[in-house]
């Protein structure tokens, strides 16, 4: 076991790869990785489906979609939950191990659903029917419809990962409909224990979009510092949030925390350490999701804190207020991202669909 990666574990961190192919499967790379680096579950997006589905270990399972008739859009259900499902059970002996908390495998709704609830919550059930792994989590974005959403396929007993976080506010939002869901659960007689969830808190896009107009403003010593101060204040929220009387109702009737996940970890800015958005956000229940490339350099590399993000809270408070005084406007930042962000999944859910239909027709 690598020994970086086993010191980020033992911190609390939970190491999770934003990558799924078939091809990673079958030819036991991701268990080898579960195995020497620590990974303990997987996230996937439509962009990772719409890279993998173009190569060739797709063919078989193109031609079975092909002779069943199935257009684009049901093949690529079929084909994605078929590679979910299989990662679910590499992952399951973690799963039960963690009872519950990690050994996860994440599938997303189509991103195009992303501003219609019921459209969403329609698929989400679909979805955890189709991969049929109690350790799949469905992955639902947090935009305004998405929230309601959020509640309701909770509420359903499924385990929800909650993406394209961006702002405080927006993830305040997002732990009220979680503990609505869990509560809406437990009325409807699930056992809320078996319900798990994380909220994916974006990370270095921030960094991309506030250091550019940092810039513009020439105000360069501010840059490359809004993300990290942004994602440790999001942890601040979530310790303030899982406390107190409504939480510990929901504790005692067997709830479980909705974990913050660390998402887009990978860094953009060549000029910066490739392990800036692990080293610094290292605290207990905090989830990674890392490219291989950002996961391989903390495992060549990187010095790992016992914790990094409770002794900066004071200091990312005091320097997101140095932005706003530059003229950085952090709200208009994160709306922005969250747009260009379902903006960007659905053209590669497109290219996901141009792909899947050439290779249908291809295979007819």
């Amino acid at each position: 076991m690598n020994k970086n990666l086993q010191e980020l574990t033992q911190a609390g961190v939970s190491i999770w790869l934003d990558d799924l192919s078939r091809e990673r499967i079958e030819s036991g790379n991701l268990q080898d990785l579960i195995d020497t680096h620590s990974v303990r579950g997987v996230t996937t997006n439509p962009t990772i489906f719409a890279a993998a589905l173009k190569g060739e270990a797709y063919s078989t399972a193109i031609a079975a979609e092909a002779a069943a008739g199935s257009d684009a859009s049901r093949a690529i259900a079929n084909i994605t939950s078929q590679d979910v499902a299989a990662a679910c059970d590499l992952f399951r002996p973690i799963y039960d191990s963690s009872h519950g908390v990690d050994g996860r495998v994440s599938i997303e709704v189509e991103p195009g659903l992303a501003n219609d609830s019921d459209g969403t919550v329609k698929q989400a059930l679909e979805l955890y029917k189709l991969v049929g792994r109690e350790n799949v989590m469905i992955k639902i974005p947090a935009t305004i419809n998405g929230l309601s959403a959020i509640t309701a396929v909770t509420a359903a007993g499924i385990s929800v990962n909650v993406t394209l976080i961006f702002s405080l506010d927006r993830y305040d939002r997002v732990i009220d409909a979680y503990l609505d869901g869990l509560e809406q659960a437990k009325a409807n007689g699930h056992d809320i224990s078996k319900i798990h969830s994380v909220a994916s808190f974006f990370v270095s896009r921030v960094d991309t979009e506030v250091d550019a107009r940092l810039e513009a403003l020439g105000r360069p010593e501010l840059k490359s510092k809004a993300a990290l101060a942004n994602a440790q204040l999001a942890y601040k929220l979530f310790l303030e949030r899982f406390t107190g009387a409504r939480w510990e109702a929901l504790e005692a009737a067997g709830a479980n925390l909705q974990r913050p996940l660390m998402a887009s970890t990978g860094v953009k800015d060549p000029s910066l350490p490739d392990t800036l958005y692990v080293t610094e956000l290292v605290s207990a229940n905090v989830v990674n999701t890392m490219p291989e490339k950002t996961m391989m350099a903390t495992a060549d590399h990187g010095v790992i804190p016992a914790e990094s993000i409770k002794s900066s809270f004071g200091q990312a408070q005091e320097f997101l207020g140095a932005l706003a005084e530059a003229g950085i406007d952090l709200d208009e930042v994160t709306l922005q991202l969250e747009k260009e962000g379902v903006e960007k999944f659905i053209v590669s859910w497109n290219e996901l669909v141009e792909t899947v239909a050439n290779s249908l027709k291809a295979a007819s």
